[in-house]
C-alpha cells in the first residue's frame, strides 16, 4: 500500500483527510515541526510515497497574538520539511496554502492573480509558497500548493469564524449586536476539500490551484443561519467596505468533475 505522510493530522481538515481515505497508509507527524532533525527522522524512516503537509497557525486572531511564533510554524517549519524533500526521492508534496495571499478587492481571483496578503497569515504562507516554488521547481518531488478558501464544519474549533459565531449566538438571551460582517467569502465543505487532495495525489498534479466552490457567501448570511438555528434575534453594524475572497475555480473543474456541496448549513452544523 502507498505510504503518505501528513503533518496537521489533528485538525479539523486533517481528521476529515484521514475519515475519507480509504486507498492510502497515512503516517502522522506528532512532533515539532520546527524542529529540523525530528521532521528528517520521520521522513527518512518512512521512505513516503507523498507527504501532505497542514500544519499551520491558521486563525487570524492567534497568529496575531504571537506573530513570531506564526512565522516559526507556518514558514520555518515548511522550509524545514522542503529542505529534506529537496534530498530524498519523495514523489509528491502538497501544501495547504489559503487564499489569504491574495487581495480581498478582487471579486473573483484566478491563480494568475497578483497576490498581496490581505493578512500576517497570508504573509507567512506566501513566503512558504515562495520557497517551494524555489527548491522543488527542479527537484524529483512534484509539488501542488493549494490555496484554499474559507471551510467549516460541526466541529472546528474556537477561533475560527462560523464556530466563534455560534458561541457568541448561542450565550445570548435574546438578541445581539455584530459588526463587521459585510464580507462574502467562498466556503468549501471539509469533506469535499479532502477528497480533492486526494484526487490531486492520484493524478499527481503539479503546481498552483485554488481550492474553493466558485460560490460566493455573504458572512451575514451565516450568521442569520446560526440566529434561527438557535431562535436568537440578530442586528447588524456593517463595516463601509466589503471585501470579497471568492475562487475562479475554472482550473479545478477542469480536471476535478464531481459536484460540489455549496450548502453552507450543511457544512455549519
Amino acid at each position: 500500500m502507498l505510504k503518505i505522510g501528513i503533518t496537521g493530522s489533528s485538525g479539523s481538515l486533517g481528521k476529515t483527510l484521514l475519515i475519507q481515505n480509504k486507498k492510502y497508509k497515512f503516517l502522522k507527524f506528532k512532533g515539532d515541526i520546527r524542529n529540523k532533525e525530528i521532521i528528517s527522522k520521520w521522513v527518512k524512516k518512512n521512505k513516503f510515497n507523498a507527504i501532505i503537509h497542514l500544519a499551520a497557525i491558521v486563525p487570524i486572531k492567534v497568529v496575531n497574538s504571537n506573530k513570531k511564533k506564526a512565522y516559526d510554524v507556518n514558514f520555518l517549519g515548511t522550509k524545514n520539511l522542503v529542505d529534506i524533500l529537496v534530498k530524498e526521492k519523495i514523489q509528491w508534496f502538497f501544501f495547504s496554502s489559503t487564499s489569504h495571499v491574495y487581495s480581498s478587492k478582487r471579486h473573483r481571483i484566478s491563480e494568475k492573480t497578483k497576490c498581496n496578503p490581505i493578512s500576517y497569515y497570508g504573509k507567512t504562507k506566501k513566503l512558504a509558497e515562495d520557497y517551494i516554488v524555489s527548491k522543488l521547481r527542479n527537484n524529483f518531488t512534484k509539488y501542488c500548493i493549494g490555496r484554499i478558501f474559507s471551510t467549516t464544519n460541526a466541529n472546528q474549533k474556537n477561533n475560527y469564524l462560523v464556530p466563534d459565531l455560534k458561541r457568541k449566538i448561542k450565550k445570548v438571551k435574546k438578541k445581539i449586536l455584530l459588526k463587521n460582517l459585510n464580507h462574502y467569502r467562498d466556503f468549501i465543505s471539509m469533506k469535499d476539500l479532502s477528497k480533492i487532495i486526494l484526487f490531486l495525489y492520484s493524478i499527481k498534479f503539479s503546481g498552483i490551484i485554488n481550492l474553493g466552490s466558485g460560490q460566493k457567501v455573504h458572512l451575514k448570511d451565516i450568521a442569520k443561519i446560526i440566529g434561527k438555528k438557535y431562535r436568537k434575534k440578530i442586528d447588524f453594524k456593517d463595516n463601509n467596505t466589503p471585501s470579497y475572497l471568492i475562487a475562479n475555480v475554472k482550473k479545478l473543474k477542469k480536471i476535478y468533475k464531481k459536484k460540489l456541496n455549496t450548502k453552507i448549513e450543511k457544512m455549519i452544523f
